[in-house]
């Protein structure tokens, strides 16, 4: 039986030797996608990746052979995808795996509308047909197969988000972006043409190889030469997308990295600020400031795991109007509750053209705790060691715990949360605090039991 277990994992980094995922192998899951979804008609888009192309023909290929009409969108970022998706009304794959280094790829995939496609919602009946078909040999193709044409949504991608974040009247700001080679690299330009803004554009070559960095900005490492320009040209802030460029990263005037919970509670003021007394959802490691600051604007905030596809769910049960995660996903209603970094941006621009004081100023008011960012602990036993942090614990009378994702213990001052990774070895921990001393403590007395 094919190993489904890591199909992110694709080709080594020449992109020439197959190990676990080819071509081959997405032709079976595009007829499969086509099957579950019970699509006339899909759309299918791919990175720059160089296994990217090949992967997403196959699929398409596949996808056909079972009756499916595709639309190829060729390059673009997954929030483009899932643009795609939500204006034409289809089912979407996107070939990309995202922030990994070069020697993987992946597929990300929704229903119409960008609607999720998660474990319970079809992902599991994809696999199992898959992994059927790889046993027993793929079916015949239908009597009357789809067809594959191209189309170009750029454009029009630009054109919705330009619609929903008016930046016309901002004052100029010079703005520094790193796409890091990824797909930022073709859709910034498109979006901000025309724009009061100075543009210093740094690695917009598209390169799967990922040259300069890996296109992960939520490591620190990874945005060194971001801040560097920032500071060396006086910008008023920088942003750092990752590879498939569906997460947008911060740093301010000073080059500092502004927490993406403090983007989370500045953009959901402005969008309660159009949607009054709207539902904003937040995932249990933002700040507590996230909150806060949407209970300050009238809005309510709910609570919810890690992850795209409980966000997404709580946003459509809720009819949220917002939804952001620490990670830098920031989801919109008016983008079909789809996590777009590009709008998330816009709204930073907006807000920081809107008024003339530099951005660590504006940000302050949304940051307002000391955090100890994830660190993560490698262990041979999560559920043992999740265990002895409860035991730790709940015992006293001075914190709550809940185990909405992994465990989360609350005291007055602080909290923290213990995670399990669902694909490595590993632990994450997060702390907050009122304040630094207290969250340092915390964090140690927290990683003496984790590391046991």
């Amino acid at each position: 039986m094919t190993d489904l277990s890591q199909i992110v994992k694709a080709y080594d980094v020449r992109g020439v030797v197959p190990t676990q995922w080819d071509e081959p192998l997405a032709e079976l899951f595009g007829a499969a996608f086509a099957e579950v979804t019970a699509a006339d008609a899909i759309v299918i888009g791919h990175d720059m990746r160089p296994s990217s192309p090949g992967l997403s023909g196959a699929f398409a290929r596949g996808a056909a052979a079972r009756g499916a009409d595709v639309t190829e969108i060729g390059l673009c970022s997954t929030d483009e995808l899932y643009f795609a998706s939500g204006s034409l009304g289809l089912p979407g794959a996107m070939f990309t795996a995202s922030h990994n280094p070069a020697q993987y790829n992946g597929i990300k995939m929704c229903r119409a509308g960008a609607a999720p496609v998660g474990q319970d919602t079809g992902l599991a009946d994809i696999r199992a047909l898959v992994e059927r078909w790889s046993d027993e040999g793929a079916p015949e193709p239908v009597a009357a197969p789809g067809t594959v044409s191209q189309r170009d949504v750029l454009g029009d991608y630009a054109a919705h988000l330009r619609g929903l974040v008016d930046l016309s009247g901002i004052r100029p700001l010079k703005v520094v972006v790193d796409a890091g080679n990824g797909m930022g690299g073709h859709t910034v330009p498109t979006v901000f043409e025309g724009l009061p803004l100075e543009l210093d554009a740094m690695y917009f070559e598209l390169d799967g190889s990922f040259p300069n960095h890996e296109a992960n900005p939520l490591d620190p490492k990874n945005i060194v030469d971001l801040q560097a320009r920032v500071r060396e040209t006086g910008a008023d802030l920088g942003l750092a997308f990752d590879g498939d460029a569906d997460r947008c990263f911060v740093v301010d005037e000073n080059g500092d990295p502004v927490s993406p919970s403090a983007i989370t509670a500045l953009v959901a003021a402005r969008e309660l600020a159009k949607h009054p007394g709207g539902t904003v959802i937040h995932n249990l490691i933002t700040s507590w400031s996230v909150p806060e600051v949407v209970k300050e604007h009238g809005g309510n905030p709910v609570r919810t795991r890690v992850g795209h596809s409980f966000i997404k769910e709580e946003m459509a049960t809720t009819g949220a109007i917002f939804g952001g995660e620490h990670s830098a996903h920031y989801y919109f209603r008016d983008f079909w509750n789809a996590d777009t970094g590009m709008l998330a941006a816009m709204h930073v621009l907006a807000a920081l053209g809107g008024q003339q004081g530099p951005l660590s100023q504006l940000v302050a008011q949304y940051d307002r705790y000391a955090a100890s960012g994830e660190i993560n602990s490698t262990v041979d036993d999560q559920t043992g060691r999740l265990a002895a942090i409860k035991a730790a614990y709940e015992s006293r009378d001075d914190v709550t715990l809940d185990e909405l994702d992994g465990l989360t213990v609350t005291a007055d001052n602080w909290w923290f949360n213990v995670r399990a990774s669902n694909t490595e070895p590993l632990l994450r921990l997060n702390v907050e605090a009122r304040d630094t001393a207290t969250a340092d403590r915390v964090r140690d007395e927290a990683l003496a039991i984790i590391r046991g």
